[in-house]
C-alpha cells in the first residue's frame, strides 16, 4: 500500500529527512514517534505531495508521489498538524465546499455528509459556524474532511495536538473505527501510550532517520532481552525475595509499594520462567500473580533516544 524507498529532503546543509525506507502493507496503522524536529512532519509534507523530496520516492496505492501527485492526493486524505477552516462556513457548508472540489456530485455530497458527520459525532452542529466549535470539534471536522472522498489512506499529523483528554478519547475511538473499516494510516503523536494502544507498527524517527521499527514488543526486544517480572504474593515478602535471590537469571530485585509485590529483571526464556513459577510454589511462596510487565511506549522511545539532546 505505502512504499518510502530512501526519501531524503535537505534545506542547504541541514537534513531533515535522512534515507527514509519503509513498506506499510494494507489496512496498518502506522505510528510515527519522534521528538520536536525528528523529521515527522516532513514525511508526512512529501507524501501528501505538498513538499518535494530532495531524493528519493515514495508510493501510495502504486502511485509515484513525485510524478503523479493528483492521482496520489485522490488516494489519500492529509491532515496536517497546524491547519485552517473557513470561519464564516457552517460545517455542513464547510463539508459540502471541500466535496465539491473532489468534484462529488451534488447528490453524493448530500448522502455522504450526514454520515461523516454522524461518524466524527458533530451531527448536532451541522447548522452550527465553524469559529464557534471547540478545539476537538475542529479536529474532527478537519478529520471529516480529509475523508470527505473515502480515501483509502490517511495521513494524520497530530491529531490529538492540544485536545483535552475527552476529546482525545474521542478521537482514538473515532480511529478505531477507521482502522475497523480497512483504512491505511499513518499517525503521528506525542501522546505516545495512545499510538500504542491503536497502532499496529510503529517507527521511531530521530535526527530524520529511522531507528526503529516494529511493534512495541518487537523495539523492545531489539533494545535488550531481558523480561521485568511482577510477582505479587499473599504474605511472605521476605521469604519470596529470598527465594528469588537464589536465581542466577534474576536480578535488580526491588519491592513496589503495595507491601505485597515484588519486581525483578530476569533474564531467561519462557520455559525457564514457567520453571521458575512452579519451584516458587513447591517452595511455599504463596503467588497471587506473576506476570511480565508491559512495555511502555514512552520508556522504549526514551530507551532509543537516549543520549540524545532533546530540541
Amino acid at each position: 500500500m505505502i512504499e518510502i524507498i530512501d526519501l531524503t529532503k535537505k534545506y542547504g546543509s541541514f537534513t531533515a529527512l535522512d534515507s527514509l525506507h519503509l513498506k506499510v502493507t494494507r489496512g496498518t496503522v502506522f505510528g510515527f514517534v519522534g521528538q520536536n524536529g525528528a523529521g515527522k512532519s516532513t514525511a508526512f509534507s512529501i507524501l501528501a505531495t505538498l513538499l518535494a523530496p530532495t531524493s528519493g520516492t515514495a508510493y501510495i496505492n502504486g502511485c509515484n508521489i513525485s510524478t503523479e501527485p493528483k492521482k496520489v492526493r485522490s488516494q489519500i486524505g492529509y491532515m496536517p498538524d497546524f491547519f485552517g477552516v473557513y470561519d464564516q462556513l457552517r460545517v455542513e457548508e464547510y463539508l459540502d465546499f471541500y466535496g465539491a472540489t473532489y468534484h462529488l456530485s451534488a447528490k453524493q455530497r448530500e448522502e455522504l455528509i450526514p454520515q461523516l458527520l454522524e461518524l466524527v459525532n458533530l451531527s448536532h452542529k451541522r447548522d452550527t459556524y465553524v469559529d464557534l466549535l471547540s478545539r476537538g470539534m475542529k479536529q474532527r471536522l478537519c478529520l471529516a474532511r480529509a475523508l470527505i472522498h473515502d480515501p483509502e489512506v490517511l495521513i494524520l499529523d497530530e491529531p490529538a495536538s492540544g485536545l483535552d483528554p475527552r476529546a482525545r478519547v474521542e478521537m482514538r475511538e473515532i480511529l478505531r473505527e477507521l482502522k475497523n473499516k480497512g483504512k491505511t494510516i499513518l499517525i503521528s503523536s506525542h501522546i505516545l501510550p495512545e499510538l500504542a494502544e491503536m497502532c499496529d507498527e510503529i517507527g521511531v524517527i530521530d535526527n530524520g532517520k529511522l531507528v526503529a521499527h516494529g511493534s512495541v514488543a518487537e523495539i523492545q526486544a531489539q533494545i535488550h532481552s531481558e523480561k521485568i517480572i511482577v510477582a505479587k504474593v499473599y504474605d511472605g515478602l521476605d521469604k519470596a525475595i529470598r527465594f528469588f535471590e537464589e536465581d542466577p537469571n534474576i536480578s535488580e530485585i526491588r519491592t513496589l509499594g503495595d507491601g505485597q509485590s515484588l519486581q525483578f529483571i530476569y533474564k531467561g526464556d519462557d520455559l525457564s520462567q514457567v520453571q521458575l513459577l512452579k519451584a516458587a510454589l513447591r517452595h511455599d511462596i504463596p503467588i497471587v500473580s506473576f506476570k511480565e510487565s508491559e512495555t511502555d511506549l514512552e520508556d522504549v522511545f526514551m530507551e532509543i533516544t537516549k543520549g540524545v539532546e532533546l530540541s
